[in-house]
């Protein structure tokens, strides 16, 4: 009888609940509430820190993890605080272009200056629309009006005077034709010659009064461009005098402006630019005083139409205040939670006006890069790469430090439409991607671009060692939990099932999970189980925990259910040839758990090695191909070294319909198949998992914890006898993390749990005999196959 005693684990080494004695208050209230430091994060927090620091160009950052990491919660709280030792960012203007309408202009402002200067400049086009019209309504400007219109009246008048005396020395008169003035020749009777009186003359005289008619327009022709010189001249004479009245009101008010805003230049170039373009359309500022006037007799259509093309000529002097910061106490943090093109990058809006669209540089609205600028900006890869142009737009910008607003799309307009082109704006922001480690990945080696814009990586890991210090930062991260969300505070027994909790979620005893996330939802809900009591007990998490797995578990219920009516064939008693328990892991959303699956093997006389009927019918994955080919590799090292291995073996998993994958039953199975061979049984009471190597070396496998429980509970189902059990690789003793009705089974002595390193232990465990004994066995039977196969083939040469 082989000793397997010293496999069997004992209760103190199963047992891995977290002592209260670690700790030195009774409830949470006691503790300080953890400061702003994430826990267990240290490798993240150096690379953000680093990341923060260095303002170069591609110095982005990309915060990989698992959700549940609290990498959102850092990233924001991180940047707020870095953002705090920053000045305000720049305010950012755009204004109207009055050299080129189609392209605005930024204006780049000290926070808070945009407001004033939007305020000011609406105070003063409303202040000229009164001061100018007045302006033109005195006796001076009327006088000096007079004074150049009559001066070129008197001017044309002289003109046209000596030309008429001229002309009728010539025998001409001036007459208005429907073609307009023109020299008409008088006959003797000083009338105009009629077509008759012309006839009768000779072809001489007609000739010279021809010659003399040309001669008379030519002259008339020269007179009426004097006159109209002398118009012009009296039209500039007016304008001049125009611009030098209103300059007159205009430039002080505008002084008072320029003084202001005297350290702008920026503003300063504006107001020049915006007195240039008053002084070149005084009559827009006149009519208002025409209309004021006169107002009342015009019709109200009319008078809405004026009034929409006035508003639509003052609008030009509006600012469009795009970016304000006069309230920003540091730099900006924009997180942005639907980064479509338009909430990153801005748009320009349109409205609809009589059947048609229209636009102008008030419509140029901002987007999150623009909020972000001067400061940090925050944003979910995945949510980034799934909307339209946002990923190659966010490149652009990264990569040529400016944004620029354009509508999305305008590059696909069948036919080239006019529309604004507004000023680039310089950009200064940081941008902090969050995302998965695959994302992280897949953008690295699939796109060039990304790792010189994101050159920080900010790895979030989802476990930290259980260590505790860590335990104690764990415990008043409860208190800060409580004290922020206004729950009950929890007693020291509480914690430490909380903590046991974590670990289980790691699936490492020697653990604490950073999936905060999931611990929050064990707080709240343990905070709601507590009902009358001042503090969370141990039996509210206790209670919350069982909850949770019931809302999950009804899958594993019903396989249960299907185990316990004998749909699933299950043996926990008694002794089977090539047949053995094996362990397998299902995950239903975010629950786990284990169930038993009979393995059996069949081994007989032929060439065809071992065939996995999984992988035969296309239900076996690639891990699992590879387990199986292992154990060919096994079979060979340990059986075939003097003759060739003679064999035909398949093996299945039962009434496995949904496909296997995983190489954690290879013990399993190599343990099925020398069964098969030596015909020795195997203890249906145990089941097993395990890893192998071709060397016969036990490894690790996962979800250790829900196999052994999942085995335990068809055991208790179908009734516990005190020698069941299971077996696991030794280095999985690390990852035990069990639920206290098992530890309390192995406690009683009900169920037992093994850890091995070589398969010759798992042999002596699962099959009560020794290991060389099944060796031997197996040699032989391998041995009998092969001359079996021998006399085969030499039965087949004589034939």
């Amino acid at each position: 009888m082989p000793k397997i005693e010293n496999n069997n684990l004992s209760l103190t080494e199963l047992n891995c609940n977290c002592g209260s004695e670690v700790f030195d208050f009774e409830t949470t209230e006691d503790l300080e509430p953890l400061s702003q430091q994430l826990i267990g994060q240290d490798r993240a927090v150096k690379a953000m820190d680093i990341g923060l620091q260095v303002d170069q160009e591609g110095y982005n950052i990309f915060m990989s993890g698992i959700t549940g990491t609290g990498r959102t919660t850092y990233a924001k709280r991180l940047a707020q605080d870095k953002s705090e030792e920053e000045p305000p960012p720049q305010d950012i203007c755009y204004v109207y272009n009055f050299s080129e309408s189609e392209k605005p202009r930024v204006l780049m402002l000290p926070a808070g200056v945009g407001s004033e200067l939007k305020a000011d400049m609406e105070e003063l086009i409303e202040e000229l629309k009164e001061e100018i019209p007045q302006s033109f309504s005195g006796e001076e400007y009327e006088e000096q009006k007079n004074q150049i219109m009559n001066s070129y009246q008197k001017k044309s008048n002289k003109l046209m005077e000596e030309f008429r005396k001229k002309a009728r020395e010539e025998g001409f008169e001036l007459e208005n034709t429907p073609q307009g003035l023109m020299p008409v020749a008088l006959n003797e009777n000083n009338e105009p010659i009629n077509q008759e009186e012309f006839q009768e003359l000779d072809e001489e005289e007609k000739e010279e009064l021809r010659e003399k008619s040309q001669q008379m327009q030519n002259e008339l022709d020269q007179v009426m461009r004097k006159i109209r010189n002398l118009k012009d001249e009296a039209y500039q004479e007016l304008n001049d005098l125009e611009k030098k009245i209103a300059f007159s009101v205009i430039q002080p008010i505008i002084a008072g402006m320029e003084e202001k805003y005297s350290d702008c230049q920026q503003v300063i170039d504006y107001l020049e630019a915006v007195k240039e373009d008053i002084t070149e359309n005084l009559d827009q500022f006149k009519e208002m005083s025409q209309q004021n006037n006169g107002s009342q007799k015009k019709n109200p259509l009319m008078m809405m139409g004026q009034q929409k093309q006035d508003d639509n000529f003052f609008h030009r002097y509006e600012i469009n205040l795009f970016v304000n910061n006069e309230d920003a106490d540091g730099a900006p943090v924009v997180y942005e939670s639907n980064p479509t093109y338009y909430n990153l990058f801005g748009k320009i809006e349109g409205k609809t006006q009589f059947g048609m669209i229209s636009t102008d540089f008030t419509m140029i609205k901002k987007g999150a890069i623009h909020k972000a600028n001067g400061g940090y900006l925050i944003l979910k890869a995945k949510d980034v790469l799934s909307k339209f142009r946002a990923w190659e737009s966010l490149k652009r910008v990264l990569i040529n430090q400016e944004a620029v607003v354009e509508n999305i799309g305008e590059e696909y307009q069948r036919i080239p439409i006019t529309t604004l082109k507004p000023e680039a704006i310089d950009l200064n922001v940081k941008v902090i991607m969050i995302g998965s480690p695959l994302l992280y990945q897949l953008l690295y080696h699939y796109d060039e671009e990304f790792k010189k814009l994101f050159k920080i990586k900010a790895d979030f890991d989802v476990e930290m060692d259980r260590t505790s210090t860590n335990m104690k930062k764990f415990a008043s991260f409860i208190s800060h939990i409580s004290r922020k969300e206004d729950l009950k505070h929890f007693t020291v027994d509480a914690v430490t099932k909380v903590i046991e909790y974590s670990s289980r979620l790691t699936g490492d005893r020697n653990k604490l999970s950073t999936r905060f996330n999931e611990l929050l939802e064990l707080i709240y809900e343990a905070n709601a189980r507590s009902e009358d009591s001042q503090y969370v007990q141990f039996d509210d998490v206790l209670t919350a925990i069982e909850e949770k797995e019931y809302r999950d578990n009804l899958a594993e219920e019903k396989v249960q259910e299907m185990i316990e009516k004998e749909h699933i064939l299950i043996d926990t008693e008694g002794e089977k040839v090539g047949q053995i328990n094996g362990l397998a892991v299902y995950q239903t959303g975010q629950y786990s758990f284990g169930r038993p699956t009979k393995i059996t093997a069949r081994t007989f006389v032929g060439q065809s090695g071992l065939v996995n009927i999984e992988r035969e019918v296309d239900m076996s994955g690639k891990i699992h191909n590879k387990g199986v080919m292992i154990l060919s590799g096994f079979l060979g090292g340990k059986y075939a070294q003097d003759k060739p291995l003679s064999l035909s073996a398949s093996l299945t998993f039962e009434q496995n319909y949904g496909g296997v994958d995983g190489d954690s039953a290879s013990c399993a199975e190599l343990l099925s198949l020398l069964s098969s061979l030596s015909k020795i049984d195997i203890n249906q009471q145990l089941a097993i998992t395990g890893s192998l190597n071709q060397k016969g070396e036990v490894q690790p496998i996962g979800g250790v914890n829900q196999k052994i429980e999942g085995f335990y509970k068809t055991c208790q189902q179908k009734g516990l006898t005190g020698d069941q059990g299971v077996v696991i690789p030794y280095q999985n003793v690390d990852n035990l993390m069990l639920k206290q009705e098992v530890l309390d089974a192995v406690d009683n002595g009900d169920f037992n749990i093994y850890a091995i390193k070589e398969i010759d232990e798992a042999i002596e465990i699962m099959m009560d005999e020794a290991a060389d004994k099944v060796h031997q066995k197996v040699r032989e039977k391998l041995e009998e196959f092969a001359d079996k196969a021998e006399q085969a083939g030499n039965a087949e040469e004589d034939e």
